[in-house]
Formats: structure tokens, sequence, C-alpha cells
């Protein structure tokens, strides 16, 4: 297992002790965004209210475009390629689709801690050190999120986004996630500018020459996951609506 060269602080976020453990979801069919919105509405009132334990779900989606509150119009190239959605999280415009993994994650920061800003960076350690399992250098950068990897074969200043990441936060319970990138259809980012940056571009782990599967992905996002946020138990799938 790779144990250097990844970023250095490995960030805690565990809950208080005695916390019931995150409820672990993977869906193995595309999920219809605004079936996956519903789902993470209920599920974060439920968590406020007490009445549910906290949950990170897995899953894909079909092609799609998402605006964040940050979307500027001229971003969006080609509205017609695919259903665009207004996402209500944070960031500007993303593409999901088969082949990526979006993690949504959903938290109680009342019994962890109450800092967005930490919690963003902590989102960002947990793709760091999922990506170093594969030998993948994935870093951060201050002035734009996400998680980035340097491609000095494109150039000295070249580095390729393999991450988005876009929270939402209601009565300290957290929303919306991350969206990795291990092997989706690239071209597919070409009818926005992603999350409003243009000078870089967007790549993958399958882009990179690793020819990794979502489930192996999964596991070790799962092994990343506890190391920073706690322990995890599995959780049905729900119904499709």
């Amino acid at each position: 297992m790779p144990t250097a060269n990844r970023e250095a602080i490995v960030p805690d976020f565990h809950p208080l002790p005695g916390s019931p453990p995150v409820e672990w979801m993977i869906s193995d069919r595309l999920v219809p965004y605004e079936e996956a919105m519903a789902l993470m509405e209920a599920r974060v009132t439920a968590i406020a209210d007490g009445t549910a334990p906290e949950l990170v779900w897995l899953l894909e989606h079909p092609p799609l475009y998402t605006a964040g509150t940050s979307a500027r119009r001229e971003d969006l190239l080609t509205p017609d390629r695919f259903p665009v959605h207004d996402a209500g999280r944070g960031g500007q415009y993303t593409y999901h689709g088969p082949g990526q993994r979006v993690a949504y994650v959903m938290l109680d920061l009342k019994r962890r801690r109450q800092d967005v800003r930490a919690f963003v960076a902590a989102l960002e350690a947990w793709v760091i050190g999922t990506l170093w399992q594969h030998h993948v250098r994935g870093e951060r950068r201050e002035d734009r999120v996400g998680v980035w990897v340097r491609r000095p074969e494109k150039g000295a200043d070249r580095e390729d986004k393999i991450a988005a990441i876009g929270i939402r936060v209601r009565k300290w319970v957290t929303f919306h996630g991350i969206s990795l990138n291990v092997e989706p259809d690239l071209e597919h980012f070409s009818g926005i500018v992603p999350c409003g940056v243009q000078q870089h571009g967007v790549t993958s782990l399958v882009d990179l020459g690793l020819p990794v599967t979502l489930p192996e992905v999964d596991s070790l996002l799962r092994q990343e996951f506890e190391i920073i946020f706690g322990p995890t138990g599995d959780a049905p799938e729900p119904a499709a609506a």
C-alpha cells in the first residue's frame, strides 16, 4: 500500500463517541437526477431531525449537466446537448454520467466539526487518499475547489481535474458531495466550462492509463472514508421511484 507522497495531514472528522456508523449505499443502476435529489432532501431532513443515520450514497447518473449557485450562463456552451439541472449546491457547471462515481455525502456536522471549509478540505483529502492507492498524486488548490493531477507530458504548467466537489449544508447536515472520474466519456465535458475553469482540462483514472473498475474504486473510497470520517455500515439500496 502506498504511504508516501500523499498530501501530508489527514483531517479528523470522526463523530462524537457513541454515534452510529454512517450508512454506506451503492446503486448498481443509473439513477435519475430528480430521484437522487428527492432522496437526499428527505434523508437530510431526517438526519437533522435525528430520525435517520448519516448516509453516503455512491451512484452513477445518466448524462446530464448540473449548475451550482455560482454558475454563469456563458459557461454552458451547448445547452441542448444534455438535460441541465439546477443543483442548489455550491460551485458552477459540471457533468455527470456513466463511468463517473458520484458520492452524495449526508453527514451531521453537529456531531463532527461545525466547520464547512474544513469539511470541504476533508472531502478533498478523501479523494486524494483514494487516488494515491492507485499511485496517482491528486492535489488541492487554494484558488479552486476539487482535486487536480499534474500533466507534464501536456506542458510544464498543465494540470487536469479528476474530481469535482460541491456541497450544500442545511441545519449543519451536508448533502451533494464529490464526483470522481473513473471512466466517463471526457468529451461530454466539452459542452461546458467545467467549474468555470478554462485554462485546465479534465481527466480520469482510465485516461491516466489505469484500467480500474467502479467496484475497485468503491472499495478504496470506503477504506479512505473510514480513515477520515469513521466507521460505516451497509445500507440497502432504495427501490426505484
